[in-house]
This record gives structure tokens, C-alpha cells and sequence, in this order.
């Protein structure tokens, strides 16, 4: 008897979570994909005269953009360590992949919705064309040239594959669709990537834009064989601060540095009054631009003849954040276009010796703090000195 109450009890126990289930899923509802980050690039075949959309096989033509490609940033975008370590995240939504891997053919599950408009609730569906070789190069040739089955090019030239001309596709547009992405996702959650609308708003849109700075014009073969022609640099440099220790990556540098002048000698007594200027007189968008952890700093030291630091000091430029346990910007010391800053250091002289003041500047990643939260290791590139200099002077 008490087996069959047991029984009975378990019965209609399940019955019970069975009917919640119900409840619950018959209250939910399946959202469309309404904004453009939440998609992926659609499908593309390979264009007739291609063996494949890779661009290690683009590369076999097109050599020189493939070699320059290959120690980008863009290369990097998938296999990035740091942003490996942030979409294994629990609170890393689906669509962070949307800009590293933008194709769906990159993309091993394809999203056809939300369940209730969850962006942590997708509706997944295993994707039969996703390529894995094709994900590993994160933001490739494809990304940018090829869609409708076609190859998309700035002049229309006689190739063995099909070629489109659409030089306003290829505009700076097709950078920002990416590179301005500003969206609160919730409280925890915000992608502030905002270079474009920097750049909007800044003096030389109109006059230079992301290809005149990223992607500067060079003159050399297309194709080898083929003759030199006027192309794009395919680096697309900018922090210089590469994703795999030992890289060599092109680096391009907003700043201009201007110290003031400091005299040989000086007499026991005097005070050091030294000025550096810095100057966004190169870039424009703000420096430093994009994701929200980089920085710059600039370390003034002077040194004794015995080479012992007897003063020290360091400046920062750059945002400061509270992640935690809501997202907010706490202070921001990014530069404008053509805007400037000035630093400065008073010292003292009450000993008489040799000195020298050294400065450095450097480009940061993010702080070691993040490198050591993420657990991404001791050999990941995190920053890149970007001016050096030492002045001597003695004191009488």
C-alpha cells in the first residue's frame, strides 16, 4: 500500500512540473532580430572562379595583401585570447560574435530569434554550412569583400572570378558598421565602441576618413606578374600593440610629443620647471578610441649619477570605468582631434651631481589587474612604448 501512495505521489508530482513547463512556454514568445548587431552577415557561396572563401587561397593570388592581412588585428578578431576568455563569460551575450566572426558561415549555430526578446535566450539552429577554417580567421577577406556570391572591389578590374564594382560599399560605412557600436545591453552590460561617431563629429570628417588613415595608398602589384597599380594597405594598423608575443604589427600613432627645453647645468637651489606637451594632431577620432580599457601613460623620472630614481611621477589619458554592479564611466581623459595636453613636473635641485630625466610613453591594452582577471598568462601583449627620451643635466 504505502509503494502505491509513492507511486501515486510521484505521478502526480511529475504531472505537476509538466503542466508549469506547458504554462510557462505557452506564455513565451519568439522575437525577430530587429537590430543590425544582432545578425550575422548571410550566407555566401563561393564566387564563381574561387576554390574556396578563405584567404589563406585568396592569399595564392593576391600576395601581398594576404601577407599584411595575416599579422592584423582583423586576423586575430576570433582567436584573440582576451576575447576568448570574455565570450566564455556568463554574462557574454550571443551577438558579441557578430563583429569577430560576421559571416554566418563562420558561425556554428545560426540565430532565428529570441524567446521573450532574451538576448541571454536565442533560438539556436545548428548551422549545416559552418566552416571552421573560415571561423579561425575572424575578420577576413570575405568579411568585408564578397557578398551575393560575388567579389566586391573599388575598380571593377578583369579578374578570373567574378568581380563587382561598389566603392561605396568598400567606404568607411562598412568600418563603422563595426567600429561604432554604442549599446547598452543592461545595467552589467555596455559595448562603447565609438570611433565613428568621434569621427563624425570631429574636423576632418568630409576631408580624410578610416580607409585615408588605415589603409593608405600604395603603389604595388595586385597580382604578382601583373604590373604595379595604385591598392590599399591591408594592415589596417593602429595601437601597433599585437594579439601574439613576437608579432611585428604596424603601428600608427595619434599623439605628436613636444617637451620643453631643460638646461645642462644648473646651480644647487634651482627648481626644475618641465612641460610636455601632447597633441591629437594626427588622428581623427579621439586617442586613445575603441574599446574602453585602453590607455596611455607618460612616466617622468630623473635619475642620480648612481642611477637611483629620486623623483618620479606618471599621467594617464583615458577612460576609467565601474564594471560592477552597474556599468558606468567614471571619468574620461581621451583626446580629441587637435586638442592637447600638457604635463608637468617641478623638482627641486638640493644636491649637486649628474641627473638625467627620462621619459616614457606607452599605449596599454588594458591594466594588468584585467590581464590577471581574465587569465590570459604572462605573454600576452598588453602595451608598446611609443616615446623614449633622456635628458641630462647636472647641478653646481
Amino acid at each position: 500500500m504505502k509503494k502505491i501512495f509513492i507511486f501515486s505521489f510521484f505521478v502526480a508530482f511529475v504531472a505537476l512540473i509538466i503542466n508549469l513547463t506547458t504554462s510557462i512556454s505557452s506564455k513565451s514568445e519568439i522575437h525577430p532580430l530587429t537590430h543590425s548587431w544582432e545578425k550575422a552577415v548571410p550566407f555566401q557561396g563561393i564566387p564563381e572562379g574561387l576554390a574556396s572563401l578563405k584567404s589563406k587561397d585568396c592569399g595564392t593570388c593576391h600576395q601581398e595583401y594576404y601577407k599584411e592581412w595575416l599579422t592584423s588585428t582583423h586576423a586575430h578578431a576570433w582567436t584573440d585570447v582576451q576575447f576568448q576568455a570574455e565570450i566564455k563569460k556568463e554574462s557574454s551575450p550571443y551577438m558579441c560574435i557578430n563583429c569577430h566572426i560576421p559571416l554566418e558561415n563562420q558561425q556554428e549555430y545560426l540565430i532565428k530569434g529570441l524567446i521573450n526578446g532574451d538576448i541571454y535566450q536565442p533560438v539556436k539552429e545548428k548551422n549545416e554550412h559552418f566552416d571552421k577554417a573560415l571561423q579561425d580567421e575572424g575578420i577576413n577577406c570575405v568579411s568585408c569583400h564578397v557578398r551575393n556570391n560575388a567579389i566586391i572591389g573599388v575598380k571593377g578590374l578583369r579578374a578570373p572570378h567574378k568581380v563587382v564594382k561598389d566603392p561605396e560599399f568598400l567606404s568607411e560605412s562598412l568600418c563603422i558598421g563595426c567600429h561604432n557600436a554604442n549599446y547598452k545591453i543592461n545595467k552589467e552590460l555596455v559595448c562603447t565602441f565609438e570611433t565613428g561617431d568621434e569621427w563624425k563629429v570631429g574636423p576632418y570628417n568630409g576631408k580624410k576618413n578610416c580607409i585615408s588613415c588605415h589603409m593608405q595608398t600604395i603603389d604595388r602589384e595586385l597580382v604578382k606578374g601583373f604590373g604595379h597599380k595604385k591598392s590599399h594597405f591591408h594592415n589596417f594598423p593602429g595601437s601597433g600593440i599585437p594579439k601574439v608575443k613576437g608579432e611585428t604589427v604596424a603601428m600608427l600613432l595619434g599623439f605628436g610629443f613636444y617637451p620643453s627645453k631643460i638646461s645642462d647645468f644648473y646651480f644647487k637651489g634651482d627648481t626644475i620647471n618641465f612641460y610636455f606637451k601632447v597633441k591629437n594632431e594626427f588622428a581623427g577620432h579621439k586617442v586613445p578610441t575603441g574599446d574602453p580599457e585602453r590607455f596611455f601613460t607618460f612616466e617622468f623620472k630623473i635619475f642620480d649619477s648612481e642611477n637611483n630614481i629620486v623623483f618620479e611621477k606618471e599621467d594617464r589619458i583615458g577612460e576609467e570605468w565601474e564594471w560592477y554592479p552597474e556599468a558606468k564611466k567614471l571619468s574620461d581623459t581621451n583626446l580629441p582631434p587637435r586638442e592637447e595636453r600638457t604635463f608637468s613636473i617641478k623638482y627641486p635641485l638640493l644636491k649637486k651631481g649628474k641627473y638625467h630625466l627620462e621619459i616614457l610613453a606607452k599605449k596599454h591594452r588594458m591594466t594588468l589587474k584585467d590581464v590577471q582577471y581574465n587569465k590570459l598568462g604572462d605573454n600576452y601583449p598588453i602595451s608598446r612604448e611609443v616615446y623614449k627620451k633622456e635628458f641630462p643635466f647636472s647641478v653646481r
